[in-house]
């Protein structure tokens, strides 16, 4: 039977909205004696909340669908026999809170300085930048606190995902991407840089949603190998895709300012190949993709092949 990508993901993006309404702190507390501050959790609810294509949590879903024995229709589970969906969206979850938490202060003066995500002012623009900075900051820390739930997880799991999430988060995967991108304003970049750049900044978190969903399952080196090159290949091909949407979309299709990237002088894959270049090479990116997924043995990766399409085509 075809895959019906758009029902799968409405499924399962209820499910995870759910969940962040859930996880990110729902209520906020009166007195600084029961928990965070008020604002704090304000902020934080903003940041997460009611936005964004959700994409790193429908890729880590669709990974663990992939390699699970069983496959049930766990969006529809009752709260009794949820055991196995629960790890996954709490891994799903984790990485949707890194990947906010860094727009947040992507956007902040100091960074990017941007005043629109998502269709609304950023962060810092409603709450303030010291505001921003703290909710970056708890999201962060409120990812891993999501996978080291005290029951329903095994140890060893909750250190896999863990160690997933802290290296592509880290120097060596988006902050040293960003790093990279902040000292490269006004400076030619070679390809070969410009990819390296984006494989850390954008690529690893992608690449690591792919990962954590497989860690959740038991999978041959086949299947491994094949599920890391899907998710390097995609992970770039956003890029690519993003910096052609900077130059062909506007601000109210794109949720964020267009034209951004060519005002603040910095590379991209446009500037550098030019845009059709660049398209050609997001096509070939997506052929990379969907090879990886044929040879990796697994054979329940429709999911996964509608999330690489969706990547190179989406207009926003």
């Amino acid at each position: 039977m075809a895959l019906d990508l758009g029902a799968w993901s409405a499924a399962h993006l209820q499910q995870v909205e759910r969940a962040l309404d859930g996880w990110v702190c729902a209520s906020a507390p009166v007195s600084l004696e029961h928990g965070a501050p008020a604002e704090l959790i304000a902020a934080m609810r903003y940041a997460v909340l009611d936005g964004g294509k959700r994409l790193r949590p429908l890729l880590v879903l669709a990974a663990w669908e992939s390699v699970s024995a069983e496959l049930v229709d766990w969006a529809g589970a009752g709260a009794s026999d949820r055991g196995p969906y629960e790890a996954a969206l709490r891994a799903a979850c984790a990485v949707e809170l890194i990947h906010a938490y860094s727009l947040v202060h992507d956007d902040m003066p100091c960074m990017d300085n941007d005043v629109l995500r998502r269709g609304k002012p950023t962060v810092h623009v409603k709450f303030g930048e010291a505001g921003a900075l703290l909710a970056g900051d708890a999201l962060q820390a409120l990812a891993f606190e999501l996978l080291t739930p005290e029951a329903g997880m095994p140890a060893a799991q909750q250190a896999r995902l863990c160690s997933l999430l802290a290296r592509a988060a880290g120097s060596a995967g988006m902050a040293g991407g960003q790093a990279i991108d902040l000292a490269s304003v006004g400076v030619a970049l070679t390809e070969d840089q410009l990819r390296q750049m984006h494989r850390l900044k954008t690529g690893a978190l992608l690449q690591a949603s792919v990962m954590m969903g497989a860690a959740l399952g038991e999978i041959s080196d086949a299947a491994q190998r094949g599920l890391q090159d899907y998710g390097a290949a995609i992970g770039l091909a956003f890029q690519v895709v993003d910096d052609i949407l900077d130059v062909t979309a506007d601000s109210v299709t794109l949720g964020k300012t267009a034209g951004k990237d060519a005002s603040h002088d910095k590379p991209t894959y446009v500037s550098v190949l030019g845009l059709e270049r660049s398209a050609a090479y997001a096509q070939k990116l997506l052929a990379q993709a969907l090879l990886a997924l044929r040879q990796s043995g697994l054979h329940q990766t429709q999911t996964l092949q509608g999330l690489a399409a969706m990547v190179v085509n989406r207009v926003s």
